[in-house]
């Protein structure tokens, strides 16, 4: 059975007028985290969106946040009892968790739930998948920027559609500042945390002549740690982690959660949750390029940063054509972009990536 701990992360009062009188209580908040949080990574910057709703709500909210909670039985209990104590509000941290996440929001009419990364839709139900792809594009041109071999390797978990735009957008980034560079390396983990793993990898990448890795959804520091020992450049999605490769850290993709949960909680709070499907991406202030170093000169860093502002802007999308794939084959015209749907389902990897799917 999977262990999880519980963190209280608000004390909580009820607050009371002048003649004893109380308000009305706390807003209750389930905020579900599927690993530990640790110093960086997709938990890590959850749960500082769950700090972002406190600092904004003060004593209006009651958030009980649980972390390193297992899929499956142990998921669907521990939302089944928040679910029937009556919090007003579940927010779900795993792929895994959605399938119940729907169930809940259908039988419970007082209850909202958001889910972040995932695809069902529902009633009280509304998703949040950030824009990963818009920072890895960015990263991607650092990369191109600073690679010396022409040799860039990227660690990936499974070959879902979002790990392929996440991919896809690098690698199109890294062609942009770089026609040069080899067809990327790949490993697949086929894990969300495996930090053995990909400190192994980023080690099998150095002794290939890669000399630039991506490594895509990183639970802990392990490859930007191992990076820095190996004399070789490190670029991650989710957190900055510079403060861990302070020679070697050329980029990453930071998230920002808290200001689209602030703005679902409101919705709650008031009575006007909308049940949306939310890409949130540079334009919302949930993602954006950050910690850019290494050898890139500043003009280098101002290149990367005027495109991110065409993307706030909301005059570039990464994938726009023309752009082939593997085998040659045209899968984005000259001067077409992919829209949202396209790009949220993608199923195909650009030219330029040395890997085959795993089936």
């Amino acid at each position: 059975m999977h262990k999880w701990t519980s963190r209280i992360l608000t004390t909580l009062a009820l607050s009371v007028s002048i003649t004893g009188t109380a308000f009305a209580e706390p807003f209750k908040i389930g905020y579900l985290l599927p690993n530990p949080v640790s110093e960086i990574g997709w938990s890590s910057e959850l749960a500082a969106g769950g700090r972002a709703l406190e600092e904004h709500f003060g004593d209006k909210v009651e958030l009980q946040m649980i972390e390193n909670l297992g899929e499956g039985p142990d998921s669907a209990r521990v939302m089944n009892k928040m679910a029937a104590d009556g919090v007003g509000m579940l927010i779900l941290g795993s792929f895994a968790y959605q399938q119940e996440g729907v169930k809940l929001a259908a039988r419970y009419p007082d209850l909202k739930v958001v889910h972040i990364g995932g695809y069902l839709q529902g009633p009280n139900f509304s998703t949040l998948t950030p824009r990963h792809y818009e920072a890895a594009y960015l990263c991607g041109m650092a990369s191109g920027m600073a690679t010396e071999t022409n040799s860039l390797g990227v660690i990936a978990a499974f070959p879902l559609p979002e790990v392929l735009n996440i991919m896809n957008a690098y690698v199109l980034g890294a062609q942009r500042s770089n026609p040069d560079i080899e067809p990327v390396k790949v490993i697949w983990l086929n894990s969300w945390f495996d930090p053995a793993n990909e400190k192994a990898s980023t080690e099998s990448f150095a002794s290939q002549s890669v000399d630039v890795v991506f490594s895509l959804f990183p639970g802990t520091p392990a490859p930007v740690v191992a990076a820095e020992e190996l004399g070789i450049y490190v670029t991650v999605t989710h957190s900055d982690n510079s403060r861990f490769a302070p020679n070697r850290h050329l980029c990453a993709g930071q998230l920002h959660f808290g200001p689209t949960l602030i703005t679902k909680v409101q919705e709650a709070m008031d009575g006007a949750f909308q049940e949306n499907d939310i890409f949130a991406g540079v334009q919302d202030g949930t993602i954006e390029a950050a910690g850019l170093g290494g050898p890139l000169t500043q003009a280098q860093k101002d290149e990367i940063l005027a495109v991110q502002e065409e993307m706030r802007a909301g005059t570039f999308n990464p994938f726009t054509g023309p752009i082939a794939a593997m085998d040659g084959a045209e899968m984005i015209a000259a001067g077409a972009a992919l829209d949202d749907g396209a790009i949220k389902g993608m199923n195909f990897l650009v030219q330029g990536i040395n890997t085959n799917l795993p089936k």
